[in-house]
């Protein structure tokens, strides 16, 4: 019999969600970021939305000593941004196309939105630091978002799109 973490790591695993990348910088004005899939929604007033990171990820403290940060909905022709934000490369933003916002954060093109935020609150849940942030900026182009599903990334299949 599988133990409960292998059964909810299967379970979670096969749970479709969308793909993200988040980003900041540090107070010296260098850009981070990683792609993420835990990301939801919390509230409409304030507009407010969250993610997690991992404790071990090497820039947990810059997410956390930030005061913003821009969440990217990955479009579902970006998987090789989805791949260079997931590895381990030290200069993922010297290999994609991005700016800075007036915000002054690192905005990453082509994505389908892009939800720019100041830190609302941030939770320590288990092996994760939960953070929620109000949403003060949106952009969104005409485009399907990546989902990610058994361990793949993509598209929104077409059998998904609505029949008008």
């Amino acid at each position: 019999m599988q133990d409960t973490r292998s059964i909810f790591k299967e379970v979670m695993g096969n749970y479709p969600t969308g793909v993200t990348v988040v980003t900041t910088s540090d107070n010296q004005g260098v850009p981070f970021g990683l792609t993420v899939n835990s990301f939801a929604s919390v509230s409409l007033d304030p507009l407010l939305i969250l993610w997690s990171i991992d404790h071990r990820v090497t820039s947990l403290e810059t997410f956390k000593k930030s005061e913003k940060f821009a969440v990217h909905i990955l479009a579902g022709e970006q998987k090789e941004i989805c791949k260079l934000f997931a590895s381990k490369e030290v200069d993922r933003f010297g290999s994609c196309d991005w700016k800075y916002s007036d915000y002054n954060l690192p905005i990453i093109s082509e994505a389908f939105a892009v939800l720019q935020c100041k830190t609302f609150k941030q939770v320590e849940a288990g092996d994760h630091t939960i953070l929620i942030g109000e949403v003060v900026d949106i952009e969104i182009e005409n485009k399907d978002p990546m989902l990610y599903h058994r361990r793949k990334f993509g598209p929104i299949p077409s059998e998904f799109h609505s029949i008008v």
